[in-house]
Formats: C-alpha cells, sequence, structure tokens
C-alpha cells in the first residue's frame, strides 16, 4: 500500500536560531527550560508573517534533522529505567517521519524573524511550518 503514494516533498520556509546546540542536553520539553530563540524565516514568507503579533501562540512545526529514521522502540525520555515504547507513543525525536511539534508563545516580530520562549528545537533545525494554536485542548 505505501508503495502506490508517490513520495512527498517538504521545503523548509526557515531556520531555529537558539542557545541550544546538543540535542543530548536540550530540554526535552519547550516548557523544561527551553530557551527564547529566533524563527528565522525566508523573506519570501513575509505575508504569511504578517498578522503574527508578541503573545501569539503558535506551534511550530520543525524537521529534526538530526534524528534517527530507523528508531521504531524507545526508552522514554531516554530513560533506561523506563520500558520500551513505540515512538508512536511517545515524543521521541527519532522516529520515521521527525517532524518536531513545538507550542510556544511569540515574544517579538521582526519582519519575517520571530523571537519565541520556550523552544526546545536546537540551532538550525529546519523550519516547516507555523500554525495558530487553537485552545486549551493543545496544550
Amino acid at each position: 500500500m505505501l508503495d502506490e503514494i508517490p513520495p512527498y516533498e517538504l521545503r523548509p520556509i526557515g531556520t531555529v536560531r537558539s542557545t541550544l546546540t546538543d540535542p543530548a542536553i536540550a530540554p526535552k520539553q519547550g516548557d523544561e527550560g527551553g530557551p527564547e530563540a529566533w524563527l528565522e524565516l525566508d523573506d519570501t514568507m513575509r505575508a504569511a508573517v504578517r498578522d503574527l503579533a508578541s503573545g501569539d501562540d503558535v506551534i511550530v512545526l520543525t524537521w529534526l534533522h538530526r534524528a534517527r529514521r530507523d528508531v521504531l522502540e524507545v526508552h522514554p525520555r531516554d530513560d533506561l529505567r523506563n520500558p520500551l515504547r513505540g515512538v508512536f507513543s511517545t515524543r521521541s525525536a527519532d522516529r520515521p517521519n521527525p517532524i518536531g511539534l513545538h507550542r510556544v508563545t511569540i515574544t517579538a516580530v521582526d519582519g519575517t524573524r520571530i523571537r519565541v520562549r520556550d523552544l526546545e528545537a536546537i540551532d538550525g533545525t529546519p523550519i516547516v511550518d507555523v500554525k495558530p494554536a487553537l485552545g486549551a485542548r493543545d496544550r
């Protein structure tokens, strides 16, 4: 069945700029100590950014470019005391399609640069999309 589906093409729209550089020491979730960081979007995204403002909560989708795509089971939170679980029941970066999902709050907008807080993605992570967060059920 999967052989019948044509391949998808994702193109990054920007890059994360953060003080986090080592995935091994980055927080597991943004609200566990993720620093402020910049979403540097391509200049062609200017019209898409225009209605974003400080205080907005958004979901940032990233391509976790340093993740392993052949991993199907992990010890949650990289803690060997936790039993192995299938990656689809975890937030592990290692997975068949390593798409990151990050709920962040915008603290500033400067052209196509968006400053956010609580982002656990490392410096250089490609950004795939930005979407508004729609209420408490997304938290």
